[in-house]
């Protein structure tokens, strides 16, 4: 079943165009994760799915219910955690739930105020004013205010931002469980390490979609699969053998002697070159397959910016 659907969704501010003609489909019970640079229109994205801000042109529909013909019943069955925690200073951690909760017309506050501030390990600072709080605690404070009225889908904007890493762990682990609770997590971060083990299908996305796919799909996509080998006292038509092999797609030799293969399937075709090497007395001293990352593809796909806050420049596997 799909969450939400767009067709050609778009915003523009005067001349300037934030959301060129987005189409995309999420799938219920996915983490989808929605990357782009700063500036590139995923706040503004966010908004429209969101029903806080009417797309000028396009269509966009959000559990069934289209952004801008039930704007109520979309804002009703989505949470949203935006970037900054939007929480009330001299309210306590408790008294900000309690207040969200009744806005959302949930049935039985209590419950669900105690449910997630234990979910989230806050509970030791049910008493404490939201601005006596790190930001760590007001970020996880803010995405339980997201999720008291255990709406269907959830939108999450930088959710480890500003987190320890403990804390950071404990929010990864609660939007894996929120997929086992087969909830929709359309999730925006900067953190590439972060999407990639967390996240179903990842967008790549800079004002208009430029690629949507599987983390995996997207590096075999790009780059294949390559695997590294180094051998020792190698016979000396080696690399030409290695050329030839009917599994070797394609070949580079590095300076150093050591040799990287594109092959189709590693976990089938890694024994067999591993087998034509013993042939050949090669002495096999490294086999693998080589990891890229997803910040690599992100990189290749959107091109390095001068001044983006996303961890470093990345760069093909060589």
């Amino acid at each position: 079943m799909t969450a939400i659907v767009t067709e050609g969704l778009t915003r523009r501010f005067g001349d300037r165009t934030a959301v060129d003609a987005l189409t995309l489909d999420v799938r219920r019970g996915e983490v989808f994760g929605f990357l782009g640079p700063n500036g590139a229109g995923k706040t503004t994205t966010v908004r429209m799915l969101t029903a806080l801000v009417a797309p000028t042109s396009g269509r966009a529909v959000v559990n069934g219910h289209s952004v801008t013909a039930s704007a109520d019943a979309v804002r009703a069955s989505v949470g949203l955690l935006t970037e900054s925690p939007g929480l009330y200073p001299r309210l306590t951690a408790r008294e900000n739930l309690v207040f969200f909760a009744r806005l959302q017309s949930v049935s039985d506050v209590e419950r669900q105020v105690r449910k997630y501030l234990d979910l989230l390990e806050i509970s030791d600072r049910t008493n404490d004013r939201a601005a006596e709080l790190s930001k760590g605690m007001q970020q996880k404070l803010a995405i339980a205010r997201a999720l008291l009225h255990e709406p269907p889908i959830v939108f999450l904007d930088e959710p480890t931002s500003g987190l320890d890493p403990e804390a950071a762990r404990i929010v990864r682990e609660f939007i894996t469980k929120l997929r086992s609770e087969e909830r929709t997590v359309f999730l925006t971060t900067h953190n590439l390490d972060e999407a990639d083990r967390l996240c179903d299908r990842v967008a790549v996305f800079s004002q208009r979609l430029l690629r949507l796919d599987t983390p995996s799909a997207l590096r075999r996509s790009l780059y294949g699969r390559w695997v590294s080998l180094r051998v020792a006292s190698p016979a000396s038509d080696l690399v030409e053998r290695l050329r030839r092999h009917e599994r070797v797609r394609e070949l580079e030799v590095g300076e150093s002697g050591a040799c990287r293969v594109r092959v189709e399937d590693p976990d089938h075709d890694i024994p067999e070159l591993v087998r034509a090497l013993v042939a050949w007395d090669a002495h096999v001293v490294a086999i693998a397959e080589e990891e890229i990352s997803l910040e690599q593809v992100y990189f290749d796909v959107i091109g390095p910016r001068l001044g983006d806050d996303t961890a470093a420049a990345g760069k093909k596997p060589s």
